[in-house]
This record gives structure tokens, sequence and C-alpha cells, in this order.
């Protein structure tokens, strides 16, 4: 019995999810180093973070899950108009609810 050492597609999609938080993440950290319009702590950072890296597994998830290009597609967009709803709420309080932003 032989195991492979080589990384499963969903551990790739995985590392991609967790790649492309960081990335994202750098932006903020990069302007926030040359400009005082951005000022983000930890714990901006630590819930950007759970938003960007559940949005991604939700969407590995949900693309293990159906078959047709079509769904993928309704999967995407469900998943982008609810991170852009959250992040907005929190952000600045659309919706004006507790955990709204000033």
């Amino acid at each position: 019995m032989t195991t492979s050492t080589a990384p499963t597609r969903l551990s790739r999609q995985l590392i991609i999810v967790v790649l492309g938080t960081v990335l994202l993440l750098l932006l903020p950290w990069l302007a926030m180093r040359f400009t005082g319009s951005v000022a983000w702590d930890g714990f901006d950072f630590a819930v950007a973070a759970t938003l960007l890296l559940a949005t991604g597994m939700l969407y590995v998830w949900a693309s293990r899950r159906v078959r047709t290009v079509r769904a993928k597609w309704v999967a995407v967009l469900l998943l982008a108009a609810a991170l852009a709803i959250v992040w907005a709420e929190l952000a600045v309080g659309v919706f004006g609810t507790p955990f709204a932003g000033s």
C-alpha cells in the first residue's frame, strides 16, 4: 500500500481560498501604510478574514455538490451577494442592525 503525497483537488482548492484571503487582506494592510484613510485594527482583519474564508469555503463546498455550470454560477452570485451585504452592513450600517459600523 502506497500513500500519495500529492495534494488532492479539495486540498488545492482550500489552499487557494486561504491564499486568496491573505492576498485580499494585504490590500487594506498596504493601504494603511500609505494613507490615513484606512484605519483597520486587528479585529477588523479578523472579521474580514472570517468572512472571506467562510465565503470561499462555502463556494468550494457548493461547487462540489452541484453539477451544472449554471448552478455553480448561481452559487457564486448568491455567495457574492451575501458577502457584499454583510460587508456593507458591518462597514457602514446599511440596514441599521446592532452590528452596523459607523
